[in-house]
């Protein structure tokens, strides 16, 4: 805890320090939500098949960014609606502007289920 997940799509892939975006999100979890460093695992998966609307794929004139953080119940909305704000925010400053690209960034902050397990070996 927390289980992170950046999606993210082409055409903003040169456009997305992810590493940057990945450590100052941690840095936020921590802060923010009271986690450990060591705790924060995030995975990063680049998508080119994405689509928007009804326009044509092959325009990609739409950049698709989605980050879901995971954490053990017990933060208080409040604590999770900063989170999601510090996201975006971050978001904002991690990925450059595009000409003719439009940014589509969501960002969810949710509560792991009572059945979530995990091992380190």
């Amino acid at each position: 805890m927390p289980q992170i997940t950046i999606d993210y799509s082409h055409p903003v892939e040169d456009a997305f320090d992810v590493d940057g975006f990945t450590r100052a999100l941690h840095e936020g979890v921590v802060e923010i939500a009271a986690a450990k460093p060591e705790a924060c695992k995030t995975m990063i998966r680049y998508d080119n098949l994405s689509a928007y609307g009804y326009d044509d794929r092959a325009d990609a004139r739409h950049a698709l960014v989605q980050v879901t953080i995971g954490l053990l119940p017990g933060r208080t909305e409040e604590i999770k609606a900063r989170l999601t704000e510090a996201t975006l925010e971050l978001l904002r400053k991690y990925i450059a502007p595009q000409d003719g690209i439009t940014l589509h960034a969501s960002a969810e902050v949710r509560e792991l289920d009572a059945s979530y397990r995990k091992f380190d070996e």
